[in-house]
Order: C-alpha cells, then structure tokens, then sequence
C-alpha cells in the first residue's frame, strides 16, 4: 500500500520563505504516513508568468547546480519519500517549465520538461518557456510504482495520460498553477476537476493534483489561484478534494497491485485499434 499526499498553500513571495514552506508540508505529510508527496507547479515563487517581465528568467536554475534541487534531493532521503519537484530551468540559451523527481534514498530519477505550453493574460508561460523536449516521462521508484508526471496545462490534452499509461505508468502526477481566467471570464475549478477524473477514468490509473491557493499580484496584473487539489481514483472517483482558500495535506492509500489487476480486467488496452488512429497526428479535419 502506498499513501500519496496532494498538497496546497499560498505563495509567501520570497524564494526562501516559500521553500522552508516547502519543507515543512512535506515533513508533516511523512509524520502523517506519506510515501510520495506532490508539490504544486513553481512553488519556490509567486506565479511569475503572469507577465512578461526579461528580469524574471534569473529565476532559472541550471540542473546540475540547482539550489532547490539539492535541498529537496537532501529533504526526499532525510525523511524516506518520493518527491516530484517541479522548478524554472535554464539549460544554455534554453528555457524550460521542468520537474526532477527523487527517489526514497535522494536517487535522481530523471528530468521532464513540460510539453505543452499555454499562453494567455495571466499565462503568459510561451514568454518564458520552451516546449519540453523530452517527451512524456515515467520515474520508476524503488518501492512506490511508477509515477507518471506531467505539469499543468499538460493535463488538459487526453494523450498525456494514454502515453504515460502507455510507458507503464501506476499514477498520474499533475502539479499545477491554475485560478482566475480573465480572458475566459469564468471558474474552471469544475471543468478542470472533470478532467482530472477523465485522464484517470480512462486510463484506469489513480491521478493527482496539487494547485496553488491565494491571490497573488504581479505589476498590473492579479490573479486567485483555486486550489482544489484533487486524489482521484483509478475509477475516476474523488478521495480527497482541497479546498479553494486552505493550505491543506490530502492523503490518500493505493494498492498498486490490485489497480494493476483491475486494469487487466479491462478491455481498454486489449482493444485498442491504433491501425485506426493515425488521424490523432493531424491538426484538423482530413483534406480533400
């Protein structure tokens, strides 16, 4: 049995302050039985994307010589956990919206780079960010199953659980900067809920959410992030939901052997007609 922690707080503005919260959230999800813990999208910040701003890519962190890499490295060994840790990363000229995961003994797992990237007012993230380059990524851990890991706006596209499902993946990892759509003009909290719980659903594996919580002011822009973070199901049923204000450690108990069977039970796989879906690669309707 493996216990998961989605977890949710509201930015404190300072680079240190927001990583010492970091802390402090994932040593009280190990007193309370944790085994993996998510943390939500770019925590070390405020939300930067929000506008654009050139000053705002010294953030970046090399990889090798990350700051809040070796210290959530140090924290995933000292306290017996598996964290996925999502950063802003600079590799040469190049931009990215990353995630390095640890294993249980500080192992280095690999390294994901967010695949789609959105842009929008409050989103402004293609400002920032290169389309990740390697492609979708499962961290096989020693004694928790296999996570797959996407980042935000990845979750909204129905091929990123297929393709992590695909390449063995037992969970589906979402860490997330989500809240107020002013080009929308509506809450999505509900709508973003229900795609959760498809990519879970139509995978047959268990998905989690961290967001963010709090209203957070950049320049001239603001925006209030809603929280809701979400355990779900192999099912697609809700365990935990956050709530929209709270800071919050949702927990969670998987049994990756009997999902594994139940998904056997299942035809999803079985049947399959990828003869059929070459049309998926295309951008639109077929031309004539």
């Amino acid at each position: 049995m493996t216990r998961i922690a989605a977890t949710q707080f509201a930015s404190l503005h300072d680079y240190d302050r927001n990583v010492d919260k970091a802390i402090e959230i994932v040593r009280k999800a190990k007193k309370m039985g944790a085994d993996i813990v998510l943390l939500q999208e770019l925590f070390q910040r405020d939300y930067f994307c929000q506008i654009e701003d050139y000053d705002f890519f010294d953030f970046a962190e090399e990889r090798d010589k990350s700051k809040t890499l070796a210290i959530f490295q140090k924290l995933a060994k000292e306290e017996d956990v598996v964290l996925p840790v999502s950063f802003f990363e600079r590799d040469g000229n190049a931009y990215y919206n990353s995630l390095v995961c640890f294993d249980r003994d500080g192992e280095d797992l690999g390294l994901y780079r967010k695949s789609h990237i959105p842009t929008g007012e409050c989103y402004e993230e293609k400002f920032y960010f290169r389309p990740g380059d390697t492609g979708f990524k499962v961290f096989h851990t020693k004694r928790d199953g296999n996570l797959g890991v996407a980042i935000c706006w990845d979750q909204w596209f129905l091929e990123t659980g297929r393709i992590l499902a695909l390449k063995g993946a037992d969970y589906l990892f979402f860490p997330t900067a989500i809240g107020s759509e002013p080009v929308l003009k509506r809450d999505t909290s509900i709508h973003w809920c229900h795609a959760i719980c498809g990519q879970a659903a139509l995978n047959i594996l268990p998905a989690i959410a961290s967001n963010r919580i709090g209203t957070e002011h950049m320049g001239n822009s603001s925006m209030t992030f809603y929280g809701t973070s979400l355990l779900v199901d192999e099912e697609g049923t809700i365990l935990k939901k956050g709530s929209r204000d709270k800071e919050e450690i949702l927990l969670a108990d998987f049994d990756v052997e009997e999902i594994r069977k139940k998904r056997r039970t299942w035809g999803i796989y079985r049947d399959r007609r990828t003869d059929l879906y070459k049309d998926i690669l295309t951008s639109g309707k077929e031309e004539k």
